[in-house]
């Protein structure tokens, strides 16, 4: 996730307002002290206003303490008083252009509380010894335009460390706690915001050559307990170069001197130019540096080398998905390609229908539902697109979009444009009926029917899909005798539609899309059910099992923490009546009561006995959809609290305590469509 995205929308209104690129964004220059043990900050900011009348926002625990131009004090003005940001104007006298700010404040505390949903949520100024965050959107200095550059001095305990995103000027490292830790920074480069990060970080650095360039700067910034594993550190430094390697050359020259990966005391996964900043605990887990770590560097290119207009909707995240997660699956093999692909549909089926939104209007994701449309809909439109325009005109698209769009504000307008102009023809099609409209096609085979013909055989295939029907190219799957098919592509542009397709032999039957190229309402038997149906349900359920007041207790917690939408109370007697998704939760003697008594399948026989508890789904013929969590006591119920939540596109897993021991998704093959012959 792009670190800046939630400060971004903030400024959506604002970026409309200005030309793509600013021909000289103005500069900020910041001095900042902060003392994260007592969360004291000062700061001294040198602005250089477009417009006498300056207006910014600061947040509630800051105040300005002092206004000057051209050595003459101003009146500081706040405009409102209610609500965390508050907004403040100060008028400069005619011929002044640079105005000088000092405020500070004690900012708000560290809340560790907060989890992967909290984050997402949005974060707030947050200070403490053990890691301090200051994101843009918290408004924790003036903000001078739009798009602005800027240098930021940071002063700091001798045994604290703190950065901001650019070009690391100097660095002053005490020689005790006693000292003081000194550091300027530099972003020359448009910017449209300013993160900063502290904490009592070890630093480790690694300096590699580039082509056409000076040598990159690679740190690591990690607590003391996460610096101490062996190796770690250095692994992530081979791997950051690795990447930022990669997409130089896929795409164009890596557009900042210096990368960073930096510890996070909170559950975070934001890419920021120039760093990433990741939970501690997630940089523990030995696939993140396979997976997270290349998504957040290539976000340097995609949301903080171009900019993202999202008042029209944001493209960045499903880009960088497709260019680095799917490009990691692609590279592992094409079965783990179509896993993935998998996954994005059975999440969007499992979104309930009055919750889905058209991918123009996904902004950031907030939860499950604009998850599966911004990332998963969007990756999948990609694939889709180099399907369409060929890999050749594809990368040539993804690179014209880079020169033109370099450190300017693009809209998915813009990236239409350049693979347009890659692929020598229009996409207005293509682009409209996938950006705009909310859902996805529901395609089937009606029919299919074979004949003899000048010694081969004609196969008459009848495709049908729901009105106002979608310009598709359906791949098809044609079956023959001793194992052997063949791929077709299919032109559906009406609501049923039959063509006749000349083949060599007569079929044995026919598959719709089997590699799942489209993004489509998946057919039921390929929709087996996931978490993800709870997550996002609009009205969900929960069925108590066990009468112990604790393990209720328990049992509540983790509805409240599992579901995005807060659930109501249902019965046992209920189990067996359709409606919104339920979720039967207790302990595992109590739980197969229950299955048995409302005549539910038990107890899947690979989870039982396996950890101290087991979650799974099952659906019904009648609809009716259940998801069971089971567990030993109070305390393995619990234990769930945090990790569940991230399985959504599971269909089973066992725990031992909080540590996952397997998972999986129930088997769902696809329907293969018999082939009528003609006498």
């Amino acid at each position: 996730m792009s670190g800046s995205c939630l400060r971004r929308l903030l400024a959506a209104a604002l970026l409309l307002a200005q030309a793509p690129l600013l021909a000289a964004p103005p500069p900020l220059e910041l001095n900042v002290e902060l003392d994260p043990a007592t969360r004291r900050f000062r700061a001294q900011a040198h602005v250089f206003p477009a417009a006498r009348d300056f207006r910014f926002e600061l947040h509630e625990s800051l105040q300005v303490t002092a206004a000057s131009a051209g050595g003459k004090r101003l009146r500081a003005e706040r405009l409102d008083a209610g609500g965390p940001i508050r907004a403040w104007r100060v008028a400069l006298p005619a011929g002044a252009e640079r105005l000088t700010l000092e405020y500070g404040g004690t900012l708000p505390a560290l809340d560790r509380r907060l989890d992967h949903r909290g984050v997402l949520r949005g974060l707030t100024l947050m200070a403490a010894a053990e890691g301090s965050f200051l994101p843009a959107g918290g408004a924790w200095y003036p903000q001078p335009a739009p798009l602005f550059t800027y240098t930021v001095s940071l002063s700091l305990p001798g045994d604290q460390r703190a950065l901001v995103a650019g070009r690391l000027e100097s660095e002053e490292v005490p020689a005790d706690a006693a000292g003081r830790y000194r550091a300027r920074f530099e972003m020359a480069h448009p910017a449209d915001g300013i993160d900063l990060m502290a904490g009592p970080y070890r630093v480790r650095e690694k300096s590699v050559p580039r082509a056409g360039g000076g040598p990159l700067r690679l740190r690591t910034y990690f607590f003391p307990e996460l610096d101490a594993l062996p190796g770690l550190a250095e692994a992530y430094l081979d791997d950051t170069q690795r990447y930022l390697a990669r997409y130089a050359e896929e795409i164009g020259a890596y557009p900042f001197t210096e990368f960073s990966v930096v510890a996070s005391p909170l559950p975070t996964g934001f890419g920021m130019p120039t760093l990433a900043y990741l939970g501690a605990e997630v940089l523990k887990l030995p696939f993140i540096r396979a997976t997270s770590l290349g998504h957040e560097v290539l976000h340097n290119w995609w949301g903080n080398g171009v900019f993202v207009d999202y008042a029209r909707g944001n493209w960045s995240e499903g880009l960088t998905t497709f260019m680095a997660d799917y490009a990691y699956k692609e590279g592992e093999s094409a079965a783990a390609a179509r896993t993935m692909r998998l996954g994005w549909l059975r999440d969007a089926a499992a979104v309930p229908a009055g919750s889905q939104q058209a991918l123009a209007a996904f902004r950031t994701r907030s939860h499950g539902a604009a998850a599966a449309v911004g990332y998963g809909k969007a990756a999948m439109l990609f694939v889709m697109l180099r399907d369409e325009i060929g890999e050749d005109a594809f990368r040539r698209g993804l690179r014209g979009f880079w020169q033109a769009q370099r450190f300017r504000v693009a809209s998915w307008h813009e990236l239409q444009a350049a693979f347009e102009q890659a692929a020598g023809r229009s996409l207005a099609g293509f682009f409209e009926q996938w950006l705009n409209r909310a859902g996805a096609p529901e395609v089937r085979i009606a029919a299919a029917r074979a004949a003899a013909h000048g010694g081969g055989t004609q196969l008459a295939l009848t495709l049908e899909q729901a009105a106002p029907a979608y310009a598709l190219g359906v791949p098809v799957e044609i079956v023959y005798g001793g194992g052997r098919s063949e791929i077709r592509r299919i032109a559906l542009s009406q609501p049923r539609q039959t063509v006749t397709l000349a083949l060599a032999a007569a079929p044995e039957g026919v598959r719709l899309d089997p590699q799942l190229r489209l993004w489509r309402v998946l057919e039921r038997e390929q929709q087996p059910p996931i978490l993800r149906q709870w997550i996002t349900a609009r009205a969900p359920r929960l069925a108590q099992a066990s009468n112990d007041a604790g393990v209720r207790a328990a049992a509540e917690a983790l509805a409240q923490r599992l579901f995005e939408n807060p659930p109501r109370a249902a019965s046992l007697e209920d189990l067996d009546r359709s409606g919104e998704p339920m979720l039967l939760a207790g302990l595992h003697a109590e739980v197969d009561a229950a299955l048995r008594r409302a005549g539910l399948p038990p107890r899947p026989a690979a989870l039982a006995g396996r950890g101290s508890a087991q979650a799974w789904t099952l659906a019904r013929e009648d609809g009716t959809a259940l998801a069971v969590v089971s567990a030993q006591d109070a305390d393995a119920l619990r234990a769930l609290l945090r990790p569940l939540p991230h399985y959504g596109s599971q269909s089973w897993l066992a725990f031992d305590g909080g540590r996952l021991l397997e998972r999986g998704v129930w088997p769902a093959p696809g329907r293969l469509v018999p082939v009528d012959r003609a006498p």
